[in-house]
């Protein structure tokens, strides 16, 4: 029980502290605890977080985020596709894109500019925001800055953890590895060469240098 003074904050009955409306209301819908704040308290991403977690926000697009069906409130899936160093033969390096799972079941608490997981209907976003731990928010910046994130959406009532997956050109292809070189050292010969009457004898002796 309780009266709005604007379309954004509510007075519970006895309350002479505003609480904050969290998700869009119809007229004459209930208000329940979870649509509103605590009250007097802040109602942007930061009351969002859990004790620990930090917000970061990671650049997407039609295809890197799911076509715009990203709602706060979602887990994603992070992979990463980047160029990585392989040796071969010994200080010889090559470079090879790879595609690989860096975080699974990320909760994404803001997507552009709303925190509103009520919206409807696909909305291409820039950016969404996800909570994440300070090691989380490292590898993601990095991640981010070294190569090409993509979003996989997991399912609502999906409680599986995804495991270790990296997928290169080879193998999403099914292409063995191709053999490497093996450069073996040659022992060094020396030799000389004698006449015995008309026939020449090449005999091999030990090198001095």
């Amino acid at each position: 029980e309780g009266v709005f003074k604007t379309k954004e904050e509510f007075f519970s009955k006895g309350e002479d502290t505003p609480r904050v409306v969290l998700r869009s209301m119809e007229k004459f819908e209930a208000v329940l605890a979870v649509k509103v704040t605590e009250p007097g308290e802040d109602a942007g991403i930061t009351s969002r977080l859990e004790r620990g977690m930090r917000a970061f926000a990671i650049k997407v697009d039609v295809s890197s985020g799911v076509s715009g069906f990203l709602r706060p409130g979602d887990r994603v899936d992070v992979y990463w596709t980047g160029e990585v160093g392989s040796g071969l033969g010994g200080n010889v390096m090559s470079n090879r894109e790879v595609t690989k799972l860096i975080e699974a079941g990320v909760r994404l608490i803001a997507v552009d500019q709303t925190a509103n997981g009520e919206a409807t209907g696909a909305t291409i976003a820039r950016t969404v925001t996800v909570a994440a731990s300070p090691q989380q928010v490292a590898s993601l910046a990095q991640a981010q800055t070294t190569g090409h994130l993509s979003l996989s959406l997991v399912g609502a009532e999906d409680d599986t953890i995804a495991t270790a997956i990296e997928v290169d050109q080879q193998s999403l292809l099914g292409i063995a590895d191709a053999p490497k070189a093996v450069i073996q050292a040659q022992e060094k010969v020396c030799t000389i060469k004698t006449r015995k009457g008309a026939e020449i004898v090449v005999l091999e002796i030990p090198c001095t240098n």
